[in-house]
Order: C-alpha cells, then sequence, then structure tokens
C-alpha cells in the first residue's frame, strides 16, 4: 500500500510561529518556495505536455468509468493538437476569442478545454444543466465565438445566434460516423499543413470561469495562463512532491464536475501534467462509485463533504473495505467535526485532507497534510508555497496575529486577473483578494475557516442564513 501520510511536515513549525511577520502583519508558507516558469511566452498547455512524462506513453490518462473506454498519454497529445489545429483552420478560432463549454463531465472536457487554450482562445465553462435564461445571460457575458455542448442539452439551448458544436461522451462515438457528431468529427481531422502556434503568453486570459466568491450576483473570473501554470505547479505537483509513491501511479476518481475550478484544477489541467490516471464518472452516484473504486483500484478521491457523507453511509467498511483507497480530500465547503469522525473511524487507512482554494485564487490557498506529528482534521491545511495571506480585522483593518479570527486575504501567483465586465473594489485590494472568509491560523501555520463575513451562502437556488461556526 502506498504511504497513507506525507512525507513532510510544516517547515517552520518547530520553530516558533515563524511563519507570521508581525511587523508587516503578513502569513508565509512554511514550505519552501517553488520555482515558477520566467518564460512570458509560455502558455499552460505546451507547460502541461512539457510536465507529463515522456515514458509509458501508452499509460491511460483518462479512462470512463462506465465504458472503461481510454485514452493514453499519447492520445491526449495527439487529440489535444489536432483539435486546436481544427478549431483554428476549420472554425477560424483567433488568439482571444471564447468557447463555451456546456459539458458534463466525460473523457472528452479536458481534450476539448486544454485544445481551446491551445488554439489561442479562452474557454469558459458552465454547468450543462443550466437553465435556457442562465445560458442566454453567460452568452451575452462572455460573447463566445462557438459553443460545445451535448446531444443531451442541445435541445434545451436557447437561440443563441452562436455557432453549436456537440461533443460526444466518448471518442468511439465521433469514430462510428454517427451524423451529429460530423463536425466534432472534422474538427480532429489533422491537416497536413502545422498551423504557427498562437501568439499568446502567460499574461494572456486562459479561462472565465464563474463564481459568486466575494458574495453578490455570479461573476466571470479571468484567470490567466500564469494563473494556471500556478495551479499546476502549486497545487498538484507541489502536493504529488509531498508523498513517497510515484504520483503516475496514482488512479483519481473524477466525480466533480470539470466544469467548476475544484475539479477543473485537477482533472482537465493539474492531473493530467503528473501522468496520473484519471477515471470519469459522467454524474456522482454512491454505489457506483464504491465499484468504481474496487474495478479500477482508484488511490486517490478528491470530494466535497455530501460526497463524503455518502461514502460513509453507503460503504459497509466490513464487506466493502477499500483498501486501494490511499486519500479521500475535500474542499469547496466546509466538513462536520461529526462528518469527518464518522469517515475515519470508517476508513482509518485512508489519508483524509481537506483544502481551501476559490475560483478567483484558481483553486490554490492551502491545503492539508497529515504527518505522523500533526492530524488536524479540521483544518484546512497550510499555505501553498509562494502564497501570502493575511488576517484583517473586519472593522479596524488591522491584521491579526496566529489564534485571532478575521478576514482571510490572499496573495500570490495564482490570483485572478480581475471579473469579466465588472469592477469589484472590494475583491482586490492592492493585489490582495478579499475572500470574504471569516478564519484564523493556529500556532503551527494551519488555517482554519470559520465563517463567512456576509454570512449568506447560495445552496440550490435558495438564500440561506448561517451563523458562524468553528468546526
Amino acid at each position: 500500500m502506498q504511504d497513507a501520510v506525507a512525507t513532510h511536515g510544516p517547515a517552520n513549525a518547530a520553530a516558533g510561529a515563524t511563519f507570521y511577520c508581525a511587523a508587516a502583519g503578513v502569513y508565509a508558507s512554511t514550505h519552501p518556495p517553488v520555482a515558477l516558469p520566467s518564460d512570458p511566452s509560455l502558455s499552460l498547455v505546451p507547460h502541461i505536455f512539457a510536465r507529463l512524462p515522456a515514458a509509458r506513453p501508452d499509460a491511460p490518462a483518462l479512462v470512463d468509468a462506465a465504458t472503461a473506454e481510454a485514452l493514453s498519454r499519447a492520445d491526449l497529445r495527439r487529440l489535444v493538437s489536432a483539435l486546436a489545429a481544427g478549431l483554428r483552420r476549420r472554425r477560424g478560432l483567433r488568439e482571444g476569442d471564447v468557447v463555451l463549454l456546456a459539458l458534463p463531465n466525460s473523457i472528452a472536457f479536458p481534450v476539448a478545454f486544454l485544445a481551446v487554450l491551445a488554439a489561442g482562445s479562452i474557454a469558459t465553462t458552465m454547468s450543462p444543466f443550466s437553465a435556457p435564461a442562465e445560458i442566454a445571460a453567460r452568452v451575452r457575458d462572455t460573447s463566445p465565438a462557438l459553443v460545445f455542448a451535448t446531444l443531451d442539452n442541445v435541445g434545451k439551448l436557447p437561440p443563441l445566434r452562436v455557432p453549436v458544436v456537440l461533443v460526444p461522451d466518448a471518442f468511439h462515438l465521433a469514430d462510428e460516423g454517427a451524423p451529429e457528431f460530423a463536425p466534432f468529427r472534422e474538427l480532429l481531422l489533422l491537416d497536413s499543413e502545422p498551423l504557427p502556434g498562437p501568439s499568446v503568453g502567460q499574461d494572456d486570459a486562459a479561462a472565465i470561469l464563474y463564481s459568486s466568491g466575494t458574495g453578490g450576483r455570479s461573476k466571470g473570473v479571468v484567470l490567466t495562463h500564469r494563473n494556471l501554470i500556478a495551479t499546476v505547479e502549486l497545487f498538484v505537483h507541489f502536493e504529488a512532491s509531498q508523498y513517497a509513491a510515484p504520483a503516475c501511479d496514482n488512479v483519481y476518481l473524477a466525480a466533480l464536475p470539470m466544469f467548476h475550478v475544484y475539479g477543473l484544477s485537477l482533472f482537465a489541467v493539474g492531473l493530467l501534467s503528473l501522468g496520473s490516471t484519471v477515471v470519469v464518472m459522467k454524474r456522482f452516484d454512491a454505489g457506483e462509485a464504491v465499484k468504481t473504486i474496487r474495478r479500477f483500484k482508484v488511490t486517490h478521491f478528491p470530494v466535497v463533504p455530501p460526497i463524503m457523507a455518502a461514502l460513509v453511509h453507503t460503504t459497509k467498511p466490513a464487506a466493502m473495505p477499500l483498501e486501494c483507497l490511499v486519500q479521500v480530500s475535500t474542499g469547496a465547503a466546509p466538513s462536520s467535526r461529526r462528518l469527518i469522525d464518522d469517515f475515519v473511524k470508517a476508513f482509518p487507512h485512508v489519508d483524509l485532507i481537506q483544502g481551501y482554494g476559490m475560483t478567483e485564487s484558481a483553486a490554490v490557498g492551502t491545503r492539508g497534510f497529515n504527518t505522523s506529528k500533526h492530524k488536524k482534521y479540521g483544518s484546512v491545511g497550510l499555505l501553498a508555497p509562494n502564497m501570502h495571506a493575511r488576517i484583517v480585522h473586519v472593522e479596524t483593518g488591522c491584521s491579526l496575529p496566529p489564534g485571532s479570527c478575521g478576514e482571510l486575504w490572499l496573495h500570490g501567483p495564482a490570483i485572478m486577473k480581475g471579473y469579466l465586465n465588472h469592477v469589484d473594489p472590494c475583491a482586490i485590494n492592492g493585489g490582495w483578494l478579499r475572500t470574504g472568509d471569516i478564519a484564523y491560523f493556529d500556532f503551527d501555520g494551519y488555517l482554519y475557516i470559520v465563517g463567512r463575513l456576509k454570512e449568506v451562502i447560495k445552496y440550490k437556488g435558495f438564500q440561506l442564513q448561517l451563523t458562524w461556526k468553528q468546526f
């Protein structure tokens, strides 16, 4: 079995709270800095494929959980390159054009997302289950040149006056000649004459993801290639470096939606650069997830608390111990102490960690690391390398030391370029992202989220009033 805890702990914990500079009121990561690419002309897709291990090109990169159809690492490179060329040559996409992906989870999603970026265009994602009015509003906001949709949801698309290309859930459907997928199939036809690469670099926009992050209506978060390269390095590659097991041997279950930053950052971006295998579920079902974990020997399962709860309640550990599962990581919402205790009791061999990030920070923020000395399940972990934080008193604006609650501010290379068509002076202050979350750091550098500044969150369309709760 792989190691179930990190091999490295908080570097500065033994020396006291040296991660906090009282004079500046700034928290630094307890981890050493990570060198990020300095070439300003670098974009995300070349960086991903440069990081992808050259060995074992036939190893599976993406696997369909329902059909077991697989794309190898070589297939991934070939399809992304072909689709990018098709988008530029056959659809006339140019640098800066926007492509809307209204797609569910599938092995085609990462290919489509990366191909849009490789073409020099900008990808924007949304739930394929969105109402027609929501889709129309997104089209007005982003002005896409093209929409990727599926056969399941194309019927509810409003009149868009934008070309729509249907994307199959599986590539064999395109290969079998189904007429509805002919436009997509044509985009994958390789041209003998290669196109010159697009002139986009680290500071150019790569994706527009939507979030109500700091409060109010949903806004388009503009993330650059630099931001997403930071996601690859500071989130995914750095976390993998903390464990002894080779990352290319890991098998991840993708049940989180890829149209959300949490799923996107892992399954369509970072993990593909590690050479890990990603097994993709179209939608989450607890019973099917357990079967999939056993069938494909899944080692890592990123979740949200409701999925973690479903896993606990569905699985009878004595009958289905899920021995292959090494780590479950949870984020996007706080996990209750009871849920954490229930999970640890049900799966004592599994490394349970929490993390924290926002769409506005390209999913980079903090990540839990359990060691023999530190198993702080209630914490969202340690600051990622190269990231800084402040805890700010909500009334005085003064910076607060470890042990004190205030609004969490973040600063670093993953912080968004800004909001699309919207200026929010409350979100960015001198380069610092005001998260709207109330939090504190303990004296080992671990972060705890205790509530929301505005005490209102949206859950399944309803506004719920919350009280601050430490868990």
